[in-house]
């Protein structure tokens, strides 16, 4: 059995490098989300950007690893291996900074209503009553661990514990962009309209996709979000004020 054959085993420890087809190499730093691993995935890649390895051409994350696709023409996976695995080993990657440039964004949010009335349901699933769920929710400053399943489409998290509640058997037929909801400690806002097994705390008038703009994807991976409540007068005069709906962001420092 090969190194690469043995690191890709479930057993294997982390962090640990696999093989993804004819061009890829990914780097797992846990079974499970959680939040050193999700660090990790997060300040590796950045490494490996400034790093710049020879052949290799993107880069992403998941919850918890960091995914290298290469050029198998310009580099044997071997020897990326081989580099890679020297970057890996140069740091604890799981106590390491955060990439910079990342940011806050403050978003209204409407809690309940006829605009998110599954709030509710949410609430007694965590054990809380409606008010002390949306106030929970609002005052949480969650980190965008990954991007996926629609364009620019964020998970967040983690909550505390009481919401590690499950997603629901059936569907929801349908959740309107900017939906914000909430399951297995994370928060998924919508950036299209989709049917979802998520459960629908909350509306903003967010726009996470813009394929017009010089960056569609509005929020990246590591920027941090507070979904600050706010009332269904101001989201409704927010809805006219253009895509960002009155959300701000600054630089995190």
């Amino acid at each position: 059995m090969s190194e690469t054959d043995q690191d890709m085993r479930a057993d294997a420890p982390f962090p640990r490098i696999g093989r993804v087809g004819l061009d890829g190499l990914v780097v797992s730093f846990g079974e499970t989300l959680s939040e050193p691993a999700n660090r990790a995935a997060l300040a590796f890649r950045a490494a490996v950007e400034r790093a710049t390895p020879e052949g290799v051409e993107e880069s992403t994350t998941s919850l918890v690893s960091t995914f290298l696709r290469f050029d198998a023409f310009r580099i044997e996976a071997e020897d990326l291996r081989a580099e890679i695995q020297t970057l890996l080993d140069s740091c604890d990657w799981y106590a390491a900074d955060l990439p910079e440039g990342r940011r806050l964004w403050r978003i209204p949010t409407v809690y309940g209503t006829d605009l998110a009335p599954q709030l509710a349901e949410a609430a007694e699933a965590a054990g809380l009553t409606e008010a002390a769920a949306a106030r929970q929710i609002a005052s949480s400053r969650v980190r965008v661990q990954t991007i996926g399943f629609a364009p620019g489409q964020p998970y967040l998290g983690e909550l505390p514990e009481a919401w590690d509640i499950p997603r629901q058997t059936a569907l929801t037929d349908r959740v309107p962009i900017g939906a914000l909801t909430v399951a297995i400690r994370q928060l998924v806002l919508f950036s299209v309209t989709t049917p979802t097994g998520w459960r629908h705390i909350g509306q903003t008038a967010f726009r996470l996709f813009r394929p017009d703009a010089d960056t569609p994807f509005v929020l990246r991976p590591g920027d941090e979000v507070i979904f600050e409540a706010t009332d269904r007068e101001t989201y409704e005069r927010l809805r006219e004020d253009g895509p960002d709906g009155g959300a701000q962001s600054e630089v995190i420092r």
